[in-house]
């Protein structure tokens, strides 16, 4: 297969790359973008002037005319954004539903990691990611997941060692090493680990270290990581910086606490031309709602960050931090993927251009299901009673922290009848089901952070090995949740007194929709709605925490399929 990014943006044959150079000398522009103003990331400057564009590169900046050409009326261009870290899968949407989403918001390319569908499917959920990205306008990067499983403190639907990421290193759209979450592998010189960080050594690497300081985060940047997008306050980021790393600012739909450090970024006037925009995970109806990295474009200038550095961390920062030849700027030979604002305030995007071409939504395709990537969804019978947690005094809590991923771990006393426990008071039941391999095993946990009355909520969405994650108030709503999310094949699902309120199948290895977009975000809004008739929830998105809660990687403490988890002393709690 010839690849056109490989074409357009890695190099040129001889015939080609005649034909660049000669287009760009005679000024044959295919489309012009006139009376614009255009933000230089390198020299840092805005000018006047037009961007001329034939065959999807950038012939040059100046006074051009061609064959097409649009008036920007004075609006600015922007090279397009770029989303540093992004999983798509937590979008809930196929890769092309996705693409059309975010593309509107002036986002023309993607650091994608793919980890969800290969902890549910292995290497061949990572082919099926590059196969359905291949031929979007959405410039799709790729990084190899590195921790499949994330840990051995849950079960996931595969693992993939070194040796079984190799036939992903010659394809032109991976990159590097994803996100390393296992931090106690990289620190501890675990063999199978070490494997995988040799293989990427000559390639971007990902790394994933909340809170990681001192001699442990040393030993970490020894191994090779040189990113990290968990950052939790100010003294983190200056300490990580300090360190080489680059850090990404995240901004999705459960992690919201960066804009106090993007204040102090700016108060402190820190550089940051080593520091990019992420989501990371984000919903298609927060994205519409919100927008993508134009939304923390917008943050960013608001907590005090001037334009034109915001503009960088969008554009050229993650250019140069993953190594993309030709991308993140306006300039000749640079790939024409282009952003029309109407200010460097708002960050509304009036205009895209990807891939030389400008993009308007097409009508959703249809897309054919895949047999091994639809059917993963493989529960053990249960029992009516399987549910049940005894008490055997205090029981540890897992508690929400507002705004963010993190939990905090209590030990208290709770309700209880004839010995098990009976939800009360603002605390719910947790489950978590192993859904990959009919195992039966089910963590029972006690969570507080969001109420409901008389309902439950259920997702196949639990990063990162997605097992069945159920949180309610009573047992017979749970139970109802889990069987009708086996019957559709994974998805969100909300049941109250036994009524369904709202359901999201997701085939897609039990994390994404082939939906319409327009349908996946109404059954987004619907859920949410759902939820809040019969639940409180103060902050961000619920049903990412919910989805996060059997995390194993992200302090203090989580519930897998295992049991309830101690992520500092790394050990399971009795």
């Amino acid at each position: 297969m010839v690849y056109f990014r490989e074409k357009v943006v890695k190099r040129l044959d001889k015939t080609r790359l005649r034909d660049a150079i000669l287009n760009a000398k005679e000024r044959n522009a295919a489309l012009v973008i006139k009376n614009a103003n255009i933000v230089n990331v390198f020299t840092e400057e805005i000018v006047f002037g037009d961007v001329a564009i034939r065959n999807g590169m950038i012939l040059g900046v100046g006074s051009y005319s061609g064959k097409e050409e649009i008036d920007a009326e004075g609006a600015f261009l922007c090279p397009g954004l770029i989303d540093g870290h992004v999983h798509i899968e937590s979008s809930m949407a196929h890769p092309s539903r996705f693409a059309d989403c975010i593309l509107q918001q002036g986002t023309t390319s993607i650091i994608a990691d793919p980890h969800e569908i290969a902890n549910v499917c292995g290497a061949d959920g990572i082919q099926y990611m590059l196969d359905q990205s291949e031929w979007l306008p959405l410039n799709v990067y790729m990084m190899i997941p590195s921790c499949v499983p994330c840990t051995s403190f849950e079960t996931s639907g595969a693992k993939l060692v070194a040796k079984d990421m190799e036939q992903f290193l010659s394809h032109p759209r991976v990159l590097g090493l994803g996100e390393v979450m296992d931090s106690f592998a990289v620190t501890s010189g675990d063999g199978e680990m070490l494997d995988k960080l040799q293989l990427f050594a000559d390639r971007p690497i990902d790394g994933h270290i909340p809170l990681l300081s001192g001699d442990l985060l040393n030993a970490y940047c020894m191994a090779g990581p040189q990113t990290d997008h968990e950052c939790c306050n100010f003294d983190e980021v200056k300490e990580k910086l300090g360190d080489g790393i680059h850090i990404h600012l995240r901004l999705g739909s459960a992690c919201r606490g960066v804009e106090e450090i993007m204040r102090q970024i700016a108060d402190s006037k820190l550089p940051t031309r080593r520091m990019l925009f992420c989501t990371d995970d984000k919903h298609l109806e927060n994205i519409r709602e919100e927008g993508h990295i134009n939304y923390i474009l917008r943050r960013a200038v608001a907590n005090g960050i001037p334009a034109m550095q915001a503009v960088q961390m969008a554009t050229i920062n993650a250019a140069e931090t993953y190594r993309l030849p030709r991308v993140g700027a306006i300039a000749p030979g640079y790939r024409a993927d282009l952003v029309l604002f109407d200010n460097l305030t708002d960050f509304n995007a009036k205009l895209v251009v990807a891939g030389g071409k400008v993009f308007a939504r097409e009508k959703d395709k249809l897309i054919k299901p895949d047999p091994v990537i639809y059917n993963s969804v493989h529960l053990a019978p249960r029992k009516p009673d399987c549910l049940c947690l005894r008490v055997t005094g205090d029981m540890p809590i897992i508690n929400a922290v507002q705004d963010e991923l993190l939990t905090t771990l209590s030990i208290e006393p709770v309700q209880s009848r004839d010995g098990l426990f009976v939800p009360d008071g603002g605390l719910l039941k947790l489950a978590v089901l192993e859904r990959h391999h009919d195992s039966g095993h089910i963590g029972l946990g006690i969570m507080r952070g969001f109420t409901l009355k008389d309902g439950a909520v259920a997702t196949t969405v639990g990063h990162d090995s997605h097992n069945l994650v159920v949180a309610g108030d009573n047992d017979a709503d749970m139970l109802r949740a889990i069987d009708l999310l086996e019957e559709c094949g994974g998805g969100f699902v909300i049941v109250s007194r036994g009524e369904t309120l709202a359901r999201l199948p997701l085939p897609v290895a039990g994390l994404m929709s082939d939906a319409p977009l327009d349908d996946i975000i109404a059954a987004q809004q619907n859920l949410l709605t759902s939820l809040r008739s019969i639940g409180d929830w103060q902050g961000s998105d619920p049903f990412i925490w919910l989805s996060f809660v059997a995390l194993p990687v992200l302090p203090d403490v989580r519930l897998t399929d295992m049991g309830v988890f101690d992520v500092r002393k790394m050990e399971f709690m009795k």
